[in-house]
């Protein structure tokens, strides 16, 4: 809105951040008399000074506004630009003007929210890979390209959702996925409709079908029961040809502090089991125990995520599972390699599950999954190859696709980042340049410049026009002893000064000095001995002619 704003207020020289009205009105004088138009006769520096005398105008009107000052200081440029100003009563306080700024950002994102959806997704891909480290070579030896590895795709898992929401409170979620394991697979449709009944809380109503599982419906409501504590209920009955199976989930959480939640989850129905676990995250870790007592599965689980500090958010991560269907060792890592893509790698070594590698990409909110199934036994070989392997893997494509792209990618934004500000940057530029003419010249005519200085013997009287003067030149001496546009010279002989020297021995000798202060020519002639002080308003030429 105002482009002078920040130029007129923060600049320390004229006014502070903290300024007062009358301090503000100083300071808007000070600058309309640097900048007035009329103040300057090249035609060019008139253009230059209306320019940024129109900018010093306009950014004094918001700061002399309360109103309006109080939205910038809070806001800056952005909340001036906000649509709905005109419409606030006035004479508000800064902790109204706040309020209010929030409720005109909220209607804003309502409407930006109304017209977009969420949509997230997963895509799945199962590999059996025990081919390469378990397998009989002689079963091999009498087949055509037996000496090849057989590495095939087993199952695969896709899933998609969006959001859309109906109005600030309601909001429909489409869901769907699709699966198949070994050549033989299915799929689900789900409806959610979702509606915030307060500040505390929401509720949910599903519906969906398939061709594996049958209609379902269900039910799920959130409460915030105290600021610390919460409860998610959840029910539902799934319809199929063996009759109708109803499930109950219920999940009780509680804040033990500020990094730390605990969870007690009861599930009943289908694999019904109950579950308690405590999970502590903070900014450097992320630390989980899980116990749980159910059918078929009865586990403990303890898990340990190390982040570090870094611009790539690097995580490391280790766990240990073990339950009736024996235990699993996980340990793994995963980087953000780009702006919105996050790339992990987890190695998976349990009894009797065998080895696997699960390598997981993150784009933005679709996720990539694939897990590798190596062996389904402990072999060395499996465990040393899906530890190493990834690392090389990752490390080559980090050299050779990753990096070149971030870099590409880093350079095409600042281009675009230039091209979109090349325009702002050059009116900038322009009005620098301008402000610096217009203070060059002002900067000339405040000043004290010594433009001639002669010292020695003068001859003024016309009988003595047959001697000859006996001067010398002394006017870059006198500008360096110019202090604050000042000139004072104390009762002593000139010739000692700096780049002074006695022209004519034993004579009278004197100092004439012509200098232009303020624009305005001035000229004095004095004494050797006299004390001298420049400028003066007796020194006018103008005053004396």
């Amino acid at each position: 809105m105002v482009s002078g704003v920040s130029n007129f207020e923060n600049e320390s020289s004229w006014v502070s951040l903290n300024a007062t009205q009358d301090e503000l009105k100083a300071a808007y004088r000070r600058l309309c008399m640097l900048y007035h138009p009329d103040k300057h006769r090249d035609p060019e520096l008139k253009v230059q000074a209306e320019q940024l005398f129109n900018l010093v105008h306009e950014a004094y009107e918001v700061l002399s506004d309360p109103q309006t000052r109080a939205i910038y200081d809070i806001y800056g440029k952005r909340g001036l630009d906000v649509d709905g100003w005109e419409v606030v009563e006035r004479k508000r306080t800064p902790a109204e003007i706040r309020e209010e700024y929030e409720r005109l950002q909220k209607e804003r994102e309502e409407r930006r929210l109304q017209q977009r959806t969420n949509p997230k997704g997963t895509i799945s891909v199962g590999i059996d890979a025990t081919d390469l480290f378990d397998r009989y070579e002689e079963d091999y030896e009498d087949t055509a390209g037996g000496g090849v590895p057989h590495v095939e795709i087993n199952k695969m898992h896709i899933s998609q959702s969006i959001e859309a929401p109906l109005t600030t409170k309601d909001t429909a979620v489409l869901s769907g996925s699709l699966s198949t394991h070994n050549g033989n697979g299915g799929g689900t449709i789900n409806l959610a409709l979702r509606r915030v009944t307060s500040a505390k809380g929401w509720g949910e109503v599903e519906i969906g079908a398939g061709d594996t599982h049958g209609p379902l419906f269900g039910m799920k409501i959130f409460r915030n029961l105290t600021p610390r504590f919460f409860v998610t209920a959840q029910c539902g009955l799934q319809f199929s040809s063996r009759g109708v199976r109803p499930g109950v989930t219920t999940v009780l959480a509680r804040h033990l502090d500020k990094n730390t939640m605990g969870y007690l989850q009861w599930r009943w129905g289908i694999q019904s089991s109950m579950n308690t676990s405590i999970v502590r995250d903070t900014k450097s870790s992320h630390f989980t125990f899980a116990m749980q007592l159910g059918i078929p599965h009865t586990f403990l689980m303890m898990s340990y995520q190390y982040k570090f500090q870094d611009d790539d958010q690097t995580k490391i991560k280790g766990s240990v599972k073990s339950g009736f269907f024996g235990t699993v060792v996980e340990y793994g890592a995963e980087r953000k390699i780009s702006r919105h893509s996050v790339l992990g790698a987890t190695v998976s070594v349990g009894v009797p599950q065998g080895v696997s590698l699960k390598i997981k990409l993150n784009r933005a909110s679709q996720t990539y999954f694939f897990p590798i199934h190596l062996t389904d036994q402990l072999l060395p070989s499996a465990v040393f190859y899906a530890t190493v392997g990834p690392l090389v893997f990752y490390l080559a494509i980090q050299q050779l696709i990753i990096r070149p792209y971030v870099r590409a990618q880093k350079e095409q934004d600042l281009e675009k980042q230039q091209e979109s500000s090349a325009s702002n940057i050059a009116r900038k530029k322009q009005e620098a340049e301008s402000a610096v003419s217009i203070l060059l010249a002002y900067m000339l005519l405040q000043c004290l410049i010594i433009l001639n200085a002669w010292y020695g013997k003068f001859v003024t009287d016309n009988s003595r026009k047959h001697e000859r003067a006996k001067v010398i030149d002394v006017t870059v001496p006198l500008q360096c002893l110019v202090k604050d546009s000042k000139l004072i010279l104390t009762e002593a002989t000139k010739s000692g000064l700096p780049g002074f020297y006695d022209p004519c021995v034993g004579e009278e000798k004197s100092l004439k000095v012509l200098y232009q202060f303020r624009g305005v020519m001035h000229q004095v002639l004095s004494g050797d001995t006299e004390p001298l002080r420049i400028p003066k308003q007796s020194h006018r030429i103008d005053a004396d002619t």
